[in-house]
């Protein structure tokens, strides 16, 4: 069997130039006679792979020199407490857009105070709740978001002036999808098995300057805080090598297609092909978002019936398109247009989309 069209919500397409050079260094890293998996994590070999991927995601994302990148395991669920154990000291405030902010929250008032001063669960998660630093009370640690909405499909496509209150951002599903100041947050974390690779890592951006805040108590566990990976730049335990090791090919292919620049203007036109069923079958493709605050990453569409669902879903897999049923939360059909989907895939999935309401409105 060929390879199909994925559109997976995650773990997501990799690029398939990526999956080849993986491939190849699955048996034989570099010359090594040995796979990357059997290498050791102390190894020069393994630490050049480090470097340079913390390398490319500096340059890919523009980040200030005094940015830490770490390589964390747990995905970004273990980030919902690492943030507030580490920060948490008077109080947090979080914009609730969604099941994944909605986890955030929850292991925030674990360990204190927890404000949530915006949210959009009125509408199940329909739109962002708009926000001004005037909802601050000024003595937050930080204040929270969820940059897109992976079940919902609603995205931030501005950065909240947050004033001098920090700003904390769970990037796990848009990280590096287009041209953005990633130097305006203190603290980034995302999963990798969207856009950066495969699951297995989450990548953490943090500034110094926020780092310093951080709690130092010997009763936090040292796998707990962030000093302790920055001390020993990832390697206090052994880390995800292949996870790592598939991340910086990830980068590398970033690069070479033109950075976020390019990257972004293909997701953006991918994104138009599809959202305009929405806008021109209304009746059959109905959106799920408010337009202003549409996904680039997830598009969300309902159909008039849970039956023409399913068989949309039956049929475009029978077609060569996998992964589009929604989440078991929100329902309906939901198309994942994470960076390493090609704008053929794109164009070949409106076709299917057109034909299939001809046959079905």
């Amino acid at each position: 069997m060929g390879r199909i069209y994925n559109f997976y919500p995650g773990p997501a397409a990799l690029p398939l130039s990526v999956l080849q050079k993986a491939q190849e260094a699955l048996f034989d890293f570099r010359g090594m006679g040995a796979g990357v998996m059997e290498i050791s994590h102390r190894s020069a070999e393994f630490e050049s792979v480090l470097l340079s991927a913390q390398q490319r995601l500096k340059r890919l994302l523009g980040l200030d020199p005094s940015t830490h990148i770490l390589f964390i395991q747990g995905g970004a669920r273990l980030q919902f407490a690492m943030v507030p154990m580490n920060f948490l000291q008077t109080a947090a405030a979080y914009i609730e857009t969604g099941n994944w902010s909605e986890g955030a929250i929850k292991e925030a008032r674990r360990v204190g105070e927890t404000r949530v001063i915006g949210s959009s669960a009125d509408r199940q998660y329909a739109y962002i709740p708009s926000f001004d630093k005037s909802q601050l009370r000024g003595d937050e640690d930080y204040l929270h978001i969820t940059t897109n909405n992976t079940i919902y499909g609603a995205q931030w496509h501005s950065i909240p002036d947050t004033g001098k209150i920090p700003l904390v951002a769970d990037m796990s599903s848009d990280i590096a999808s287009r041209p953005h100041d990633y130097n305006r947050y203190d603290l980034i974390y995302a999963g990798a098995q969207k856009n950066l690779g495969p699951a297995g890592v989450t990548v953490v951006l943090v500034k110094d300057s926020f780092a310093q805040k951080a709690n130092r108590s010997d009763k936090l566990s040292p796998m707990l805080r962030y000093q302790t990976y920055i001390d020993k730049n990832s390697l206090y335990n052994t880390p995800p090598v292949w996870s790592i090791f598939m991340l910086d090919l990830v980068l590398e292919w970033l690069e070479d297609e033109g950075g976020l620049a390019e990257i972004g203007a293909r997701n953006q036109k991918k994104a138009e092909m599809l959202y305009r069923f929405c806008d021109e079958r209304p009746d059959f493709y109905k959106g799920c978002i408010d337009r202003p605050d549409r996904s680039l990453m997830n598009i969300t569409l309902r159909l008039p019936t849970e039956d023409l669902e399913k068989k949309l879903v039956a049929e475009a897999k029978q077609a060569g398109f996998l992964g589009l049923k929604g989440h078991k939360l929100s329902g309906g059909i939901r198309i994942s247009n994470y960076n390493a989907i090609p704008v053929e895939a794109a164009e070949k999935l409106a076709g299917f989309l057109d034909e299939f309401a001809r046959k079905n409105a």
